[in-house]
């Protein structure tokens, strides 16, 4: 990778995180309104940051942005676990997504957790958290063990958005990381809660996207890419019809509520990831940042999983600078969400300058233990 290229990247990564932070706190206090409650106070859609109620400031991150943090921090431990011989195992996030229900469960840091990002206090919330995420990550807990067993698939057979909201970060991986190894590995990680063939290709296409986006493809070439790829899976029907609707309506549609409705509501993983995608193709450029997410989020929907998708994507399209300042401003958690991203694109381009040949005891290791 070229600096210039490392520098666009690095750029892509820090956009995909933060933009999908923004759409998750738009659409977070919004997500139970209905979408005639939502334009009575917000005729133009949802374009600043409200309050969701008592102990629900503006700007307030979800569960969503969550479990996303919680998925870069795990692909930062797998890489740094490959020092052992033990290769690059996907199950390492799982033990990351372990950590984030101690955050829904417990009322701060046990300190009996390595790595950093489990003690950071704020993170302690339930905002809206899935019933499937916390049922199936409970569920692959044995008795008191706090570990779940490498691999574990979920059983059930769910396909709600829980997966797909979290699994932009494996798009971010650079090469030698494929998209065909993107999207079996950001399904492969969307199985440990949804078992539904749906959720997980859905959430495989979600990676697959933003990988391409960040290779320098356009938003119709990633989906163009993704497409093929989807459609070599078993049970691919729901996810590559419904957004082969999503580009028919963003070509042929007045954008608005009733557009987006007609995808659905975002409650389940392709319907989430539709809707995602019509906003960025009905607002595709930078400096429509902010009117792609207001779409995406003014809906009677799901509408922090849809705005946190399509911030996803348009910061992976576009980079940091695309981003709304006044919403970069004031997001919560932004310089956990920034050490984050920075730390992902030093591990996986410094990486032996951080560990490996310079010992396996440091200070990165320390704060990202390999498993």
């Amino acid at each position: 990778m070229t600096r210039e290229a490392e520098e666009t990247w690095r750029s892509r990564v820090r956009g995909c995180l933060l933009g999908g932070a923004i759409g998750d706190a738009l659409g977070g206090p919004v997500e139970f309104q209905d979408a005639r409650t939502i334009l009575a106070e917000h005729p133009d859609g949802v374009r600043s940051f409200v309050s969701g109620g008592p102990g629900w400031p503006e700007g307030t991150i979800t569960d969503d942005t969550q479990m996303t943090l919680f998925t870069v921090e795990g692909l930062i431990r797998a890489s740094v676990r490959t020092d052992r011989g033990l290769g690059f195992t996907v199950g390492v996030v799982q033990h990351a997504y372990d950590r984030w229900l101690d955050t829904q469960l417990l009322s701060g840091p046990s300190g009996d957790r390595d790595g950093w990002l489990q003690a950071e206090q704020w993170l302690y919330v339930r905002r809206a958290p899935g019933n499937t995420c916390l049922s199936a990550l409970t569920e692959a807990r044995k008795g008191e063990q706090k570990i779940p067993q490498f691999g574990a698939e979920a059983v059930n057979d769910s396909k709600g958005c829980g997966g797909v909201m979290r699994v932009a970060p494996f798009g971010l991986l650079p090469q030698p990381a494929t998209t065909e190894w993107v999207f079996d590995s950001a399904a492969t990680a969307a199985g440990y809660t949804h078992g539904h063939p749906t959720g997980k290709l859905a959430s495989g296409a979600l990676a697959a996207i933003v990988h391409e986006l960040c290779a320098g493809a356009t938003l119709d070439a990633a989906l163009d890419t993704t497409t093929a790829l989807l459609t070599q899976h078993p049970g691919h029907e729901e996810s590559s019809t419904t957004l082969a609707f999503a580009r028919h309506l963003a070509a042929t549609a007045q954008p608005g509520p009733v557009t987006v409705e007609r995808l659905g509501g975002g409650w389940v993983a392709e319907e989430a990831l539709a809707i995602a995608v019509y906003a960025a193709l009905a607002y595709p450029a930078p400096e429509q940042f902010l009117d792609a997410l207001a779409l995406a989020v003014t809906h009677s929907g799901d509408s922090d999983s849809t705005g946190a998708i399509c911030g996803n994507l348009l910061g992976a399209l576009h980079g940091e600078t695309a981003l709304p300042a006044e919403l970069v401003f004031t997001v919560e958690g932004r310089p956990v969400i920034l050490q984050l991203a920075d730390d992902f694109a030093l591990e996986f381009t410094r990486a032996t300058r951080l560990h490996g040949d310079y010992g396996p005891h440091t200070a990165w290791t320390t704060r990202y233990p390999g498993w």
